[in-house]
């Protein structure tokens, strides 16, 4: 078990080694980070155009507005990949926020890796709330509107000022949930809805959503209340948006999860 820590400490040091060599000046990573993540988007919408219609025939019966989506969430389901698992390693494995480890208070912690990060969710979130906004409403409601607003103001402070990463990152390990809605929309628009995969799915969300979306988030609240001592260092702003941004996104989850509840119930009954 010693030899396997060592060996991955190995692996660590050597990937961090290899990320300050190449990654830009401090004063860069925003910017390019940013810059990143609306490309990326933008690459990732069109190999899930190509490669979708090639392998999908439902996909080629699908109206324009159908396939836009059906692109739209094969981007936010990359992002959703990448982002919690940066966020998952940052938070947890990583040791970087502990705060046991040395290099000042964990609220006042930040690199060049966090920084990326955090540029290239900003970056995808600008070119969704953009194309939601392009396409009103077929893309999403208010509510969307609201969360990628909030979300890119607290991802904006965090990678600007340096400050609160390690909530910003807390929050955002919640979009681990977005590639099961959707497949859940994948398969209601194939045609899958009375599939087994798709009880499963609902099965999988409910646990998904609990955990990460309100389990999580209580946790983060506790945090919070544990660091208070930290928190009151930081500016005004910063503290508004660390306690604003969890709360309404709280309240969002939790309405949100309760028409998961409902739907699964409703699918539950359906199958009897």
């Amino acid at each position: 078990m010693e030899a396997a820590n060592m060996v991955a400490k190995s692996y660590q040091t050597r990937a961090e080694s290899l990320l300050r060599q190449y990654l830009p000046a401090d004063s860069f990573v925003p910017y390019t980070s940013v810059i990143v993540g609306i490309l990326g988007c933008k690459m990732v919408y069109d190999l899930s155009q190509l490669i979708s219609a090639l392998n999908f025939k439902s996909y080629s019966s699908l109206s324009n507005m159908k396939r836009v989506e059906w692109n739209n969430r094969a981007m936010s389901t990359v992002h959703a990949i990448f982002i919690t698992a940066m966020s998952l390693y940052l938070v947890f494995w990583s040791g970087f926020f502990g705060d046991d480890r040395t290099g000042g208070l964990p609220v006042f912690r930040s690199s060049s890796l966090s920084s990326s990060a955090l540029g290239i969710s900003l970056g995808y979130f600008l070119t969704d709330l953009a194309m939601i906004f392009w396409l009103y409403p077929s893309l999403g409601g208010f509510e969307y509107v609201i969360h990628h607003l909030l979300s890119m103001s607290a991802l904006l402070y965090a990678i600007l000022m340096k400050e609160g990463q390690l909530y910003t990152f807390m929050v955002l390990i919640s979009e681990c949930t977005t590639p099961g809605i959707n497949l859940r929309w994948y398969l209601d628009t194939a045609g899958k809805k009375r599939s087994k995969a798709y009880v499963i799915n609902g099965v999988l969300m409910f646990f998904a959503w609990l955990g990460a979306r309100i389990l999580l988030f209580v946790y983060l609240f506790y945090h919070l209340f544990m660091h208070l001592d930290q928190i009151e260092q930081i500016t005004t702003y910063g503290k508004c948006l660390l306690f604003m941004v969890p709360c309404v996104l709280s309240v969002m989850n939790t309405m949100w999860f309760m028409k998961i509840i409902k739907g699964l119930v409703k699918t539950l009954a359906k199958r009897q």
